[in-house]
């Protein structure tokens, strides 16, 4: 299978689906001529042109609303966030309008838009461009949120968001974009709401989703080959729907379960899980639950901090070992 970045990923699976239903085009601030402020978009206008790839004004609000309206008379927009924390000014638009609008028609109008971009910190830019809001966006009914972790699941992932009918995030890291993994040629889609067990193991299950994910791979190793410590490693894909019983069926085969996510940990996806676990596996845990969440501050801009508050490998192990203890 070819070898390609997570940022490909993403424009092969907006460039298939464009060639595959008319109806799909995508929306956002410098996605045509500048080919996108990831590049992300690259080479797409030229090929299909001002109907296909729009540049918008800088108003999250306006192309948000735009999208949400022409995705109820079936248009499918993919809109791009330069940063996820800009959909907040279109709060209105996505989370009170495109949210309900197929519940308070009766079913009658579907709002098939994905919302995409980075939703991550660890670049240095500041507490205003490092918000992760997955656990903000799926605590609104109507809302689906994706967390791909690798090239594979993201193109997948953002396949099968275009062609639902609900509105979905696809909550994107900048840090992966140039990150490769194997990708096969041939279409397929990813269903949403199911995990995945990225590593199979018998002493302990992480639960992560996003770019945390791949840093529990990698912590996962060395808890291995320095603790013979076997981890169960459950990449999550989706936040929601939530894929619950991959989660449940783990934590009772390991009887200990870390969570590790980028949310702050005040009412973070793994507050979630926690009481998931709690509440339908209690009498399988050998340990109360941990979890590995970013410090709870505003995302700090210093490099040598913002690394630290961030879950990394060191936090990771230190928090399996915890769990073990």
């Amino acid at each position: 299978m070819p070898l390609i970045t997570y940022r490909e990923a993403i424009k092969q699976a907006l460039a298939e689906e464009i060639e595959h239903d008319e109806n799909v085009c995508i929306m956002g601030e410098e996605v045509a001529q500048y080919n996108g402020a990831y590049k992300v978009t690259e080479g797409l206008w030229d090929k299909y042109g001002d109907k296909r790839v729009i540049d918008t004004p800088i108003s999250e609000a306006a192309f948000s609303g735009l999208a949400i309206g022409a995705s109820c008379l079936g248009i499918r927009p993919v809109v791009e966030m330069m940063f996820m924390s800009f959909s907040y000014v279109a709060i209105d638009q996505l989370f009170n309008n495109a949210s309900f609008c197929r519940y308070m028609s009766g079913g009658l109008m579907n709002v098939p838009i994905v919302v995409r971009g980075p939703a991550n910190g660890g670049t240095n830019v500041g507490a205003t461009h490092s918000h992760t809001p997955e656990n903000m966006v799926a605590n609104h009914p109507g809302l689906k949120v994706v967390c791909p972790s690798n090239a594979y699941d993201v193109k997948g992932l953002m396949k099968t968001a275009i062609r639902d009918n609900d509105p979905v995030f696809v909550m994107e890291n900048t840090l992966l974009y140039g990150e490769k993994w194997e990708v096969p040629e041939e279409e397929y889609l990813i269903e949403l709401g199911v995990a995945n067990i990225l590593r199979e193991g018998n002493d302990l299950t992480i639960v992560a989703h996003g770019r945390c994910a791949m840093s529990a791979l990698k912590a996962a190793d060395i808890l291995e080959a320095q603790h013979g410590i076997s981890v169960e490693l459950v990449d999550l894909r989706s936040i929601r729907p939530l894929d619950e019983n991959t989660i449940l069926e783990s934590v009772k085969k390991t009887g200990r379960a870390l969570l590790v996510e980028e949310n702050k940990p005040f009412c973070g996806v793994d507050a979630q899980i926690s009481h998931l676990i709690q509440l339908k596996a209690f009498d399988y845990l050998d340990a109360p639950v941990h979890r590995v969440s970013a410090i709870d501050a505003p995302q700090i801009y210093a490099k040598a901090l913002e690394d630290w508050q961030i879950p990394n490998e060191e936090r990771i192990i230190a928090g399996a070992l915890k769990c073990l203890a």
